[in-house]
C-alpha cells in the first residue's frame, strides 16, 4: 500500500490551531517574515536530488495575513543562482519595488545578498501566492498567500469547519535550469516534466516504488474550505474530488457568484477557492489532478492524486476513483470558465469600466527564427504583435523612475502590423517577428480594453496571461478571431469575472478591462514559462498621476544592484 503522510486541518494551519488567532492579529499590522534561499535535498519522488527551496520547505512556508496588514518578508539568497520572488495578485499599489519580477522592477538578489519587500494588503482579501521570477525557478520556488478578511468580517458564504492549502505543481527529475539549458542549445522545447504534484507529492498512481501522498482528514458532515494554486510552470490543470462536488466560491482573490461543479479548471498563476461537504459515504477518496490540452501537443499527462480521508477510516481502505474530464474536453473548459462570475454586490462590487478610453488589440504568435548557436540552426520564439520581448539588464522600473535613457522604448503598438486570419489555416511564417524591448505607455487613471488574440502561427494554443500590479475584468472571450462589433455587443458589463490571470483560448480571445490607476511599470505575460522564456511578454509603463499620492514612490535603500 502507498506510503501516505496524513495531516489534520490543524496540522495544516498550526498557528490557528494551537495558539488561537494570536497569529493573525485584531487589527492591521506589521508582520515580518524570514525567507532563507537554499539548496536542499528533497526526496518526494523516485528521484531524490538537490533543489532550490525557501527555509528547507517544498513547497514553501504559506503567509498568512489579514487585510491591511503590511508584510515585511526579508529574502536572503544562499542558493548558486541569483534570485527575486514575485507576490502574484498583491497590486503593490504606487510600489512596483516589491513586485518582484527579475529586470522589469528590480534587478535580482546576488548569491549572499538579501532584500526585504514592504508590501501593505489593501482592498484584498483571499487566496493568491508567492513564486520566484527569474528563469524556471518557481519549479520549487513557490508558496501560498492567504489574506483573512478584516477582523469581525465573515466570508460571503458559508463559514467552512477548516481549510487547507493545495498547491498543484509539476517535477522535473533533473535540475530544470540544465533542462531548459539543453533545449535552448538544441532551439528545441525543454524536455517535459516527470510528474505533477499536489503539496509537493504525486501521489500513489505515480509510476515510482516510493509512494508518497499527501492526505486531508475530514469529518462527517463538516463543510471545508479549499484554497487551490496552479504553480504548475506550462499545465493547465484539471481537478475533481471523487465522489464529491466543488463549489466555487472565489478566484484569484475576488469572491464570486457560487456554482456547483464536479471539477474545476485552473490555468498557471491562478487560484480557485471550493466548499466541499463531507456528506459521502465515509471512506477515502482521490483528489485528483492532469492536464487540460485541447491543441495538437505533447504534454506531461501523468496524474497527480492526493486523498481526502474520513475520520476514523484506516489507511488499509482503498481510496475511490476520482472521475476527471478528458484530456480534451474543451466544451467542459468553455462552459466551466462561462459559469465565473463576480459576486457584484453593494459590499463587493464589480466597479466594470463602461467608458474606453484605450483600445488594445494584441496577438500571440509561435515562430521559428534563425539561430547560429544552436545546434538544429533555428529555435522557436513567441511574440506578441509580432515582437519578442528582449530582457533588458537593468530593472524597467528604475530606468523609468530614474528616466535612464537607452534602457526600453514606449513604441509598442496597440495592434498587430499585419492583420490576418487569426485562427485560420495553419500559418509557418513570423510575419516580420521583431526583437526588442519595446513598452506601451498609459495614461493614470485612463481606462484600458485589451483583447488577446490566439493564432495559429505554428499552432493554436490556450495562454494564461497575468498582469502584474492589476485586477482587470475578463468582459468576454470567445473562439475564432475577435470581431470587434458582434463580440462586444455581447460583452458582459454587469459582473464579469476579476482576475489577475485570464486563460485566452486555444484558437480564441479573451477581452479584459481595466483602470489603470496605479503608477510605474507592471509586466504582463503568458503564466507558461516555456513561452514566457521565448519573447511572450511586455510591461506597461503608467504614468503618475497629478495628486501628491499618485506617484511611484521612491525607491528602497536596499533595493539590488544589477
Amino acid at each position: 500500500m502507498a506510503k501516505t503522510n496524513n495531516f489534520s486541518f490543524c496540522s495544516l494551519l498550526p498557528f490557528l490551531c494551537f495558539v488561537g488567532f494570536l497569529f493573525i492579529p485584531a487589527k492591521a499590522a506589521v508582520k515580518s517574515y524570514q525567507f532563507d534561499i537554499q539548496v536542499k535535498n528533497v526526496s518526494r519522488l523516485c528521484h531524490s536530488k538537490p533543489i532550490v527551496t525557501v527555509n528547507g520547505l517544498f513547497p514553501g512556508p504559506t503567509i498568512y495575513a489579514r487585510e491591511g496588514d503590511t508584510l515585511l518578508v526579508n529574502v536572503t539568497n544562499h542558493a548558486q543562482y541569483n534570485m527575486s520572488i514575485h507576490w502574484h495578485g498583491l497590486k503593490q499599489y504606487r510600489n512596483g519595488w516589491a513586485d518582484g519580477p527579475a529586470y522589469i522592477t528590480q534587478c535580482p538578489i546576488k548569491t549572499g545578498s538579501s532584500y526585504t519587500y514592504n508590501m501593505t494588503i489593501t482592498g484584498q482579501r483571499g487566496t493568491l501566492w508567492w513564486h520566484a521570477h527569474i528563469f524556471w525557478l518557481r519549479a520549487t520556488v513557490y508558496g501560498a498567500i492567504v489574506i483573512l478578511p478584516k477582523q469581525g468580517t465573515g466570508f460571503p458564504f458559508p463559514q467552512p469547519y477548516r481549510e487547507a492549502n493545495l498547491i498543484l505543481g509539476e517535477w522535473w527529475n533533473n535540475d530544470v535550469e540544465e533542462v531548459v539549458k539543453q533545449g535552448n542549445r538544441l532551439g528545441l522545447p525543454p524536455n517535459m516534466s516527470d510528474a505533477h504534484t499536489i503539496n509537493g507529492k504525486p501521489g500513489p498512481l505515480f509510476p515510482c516504488s516510493e509512494k508518497h501522498t499527501f492526505a486531508v482528514e475530514v469529518e462527517q458532515g463538516k463543510t471545508y474550505l479549499l484554497r487551490i494554486i496552479n504553480a504548475a510552470l506550462n499545465d493547465e490543470l484539471f481537478f475533481a474530488i471523487a465522489g464529491h462536488n466543488l463549489t466555487v466560491v472565489e478566484v484569484d482573490a475576488v469572491y464570486t457568484k457560487p456554482f456547483t461543479s464536479q471539477a474545476i479548471l485552473i490555468a498557471p498563476g491562478q487560484t480557485t477557492n471550493v466548499l466541499v461537504q463531507a456528506n459521502q459515504v465515509p471512506s477515502r477518496y482521490f483528489m485528483a489532478a492532469r492536464p487540460f490540452m485541447d491543441a495538437p501537443l505533447s504534454i506531461d499527462n501523468k496524474t497527480a492524486t492526493a486523498i481526502l480521508q474520513y475520520k476514523g477510516i484506516p489507511n488499509s481502505v482503498l481510496p475511490v476513483l476520482s472521475q476527471l474530464p478528458a484530456l480534451n474536453d474543451t466544451a467542459f473548459a468553455l462552459s466551466y470558465n462561462g459559469k465565473l462570475r463576480s459576486l457584484n454586490t453593494a459590499k463587493y462590487p464589480a466597479i466594470v469600466p463602461l467608458k474606453v478610453d484605450r483600445q488594445l488589440f494584441y496577438t500571440i504568435g509561435l515562430g521559428i527564427n534563425q539561430c547560429t548557436t544552436c545546434l538544429n540552426g533555428t529555435q522557436l520564439t513567441a511574440s506578441l504583435n509580432n515582437i519578442t520581448f528582449v530582457m533588458p539588464q537593468v530593472g524597467l522600473l528604475q530606468a523609468h523612475y530614474f528616466n535612464t535613457k537607452g534602457v526600453f522604448s514606449t513604441d509598442f503598438p496597440d495592434g498587430p502590423p499585419t492583420p490576418f486570419n487569426y485562427t485560420g489555416a495553419p500559418l509557418t511564417a513570423n510575419l516580420g517577428t521583431k526583437l526588442g524591448t519595446r513598452l506601451s505607455k498609459i495614461a493614470f487613471n485612463s481606462t484600458v480594453e485589451l483583447v488577446l488574440q490566439d493564432t495559429n502561427l505554428l499552432t493554436v494554443e490556450s495562454h494564461p496571461f497575468h498582469l502584474h500590479g492589476y485586477n482587470f475584468f475578463i468582459v468576454g472571450t470567445g473562439v475564432g478571431n475577435f470581431d470587434p462589433k458582434k463580440d462586444r455587443a455581447k460583452f458582459n458589463l454587469m459582473d464579469p469575472p476579476e482576475r489577475n490571470t485570464v486563460g485566452v483560448p486555444t484558437g480564441g480571445w479573451a477581452a479584459i478591462r481595466f483602470r489603470a490607476d496605479n503608477p510605474g511599470v507592471w509586466f504582463m505575460h503568458c503564466h507558461l514559462e516555456l513561452h514566457t522564456s521565448w519573447g511572450l511578454k511586455t510591461a506597461f509603463v503608467v504614468e503618475n498621476g497629478k495628486g501628491s499620492d499618485q506617484s511611484v514612490l521612491p525607491p528602497p535603500k536596499d533595493l539590488p544592484p544589477c
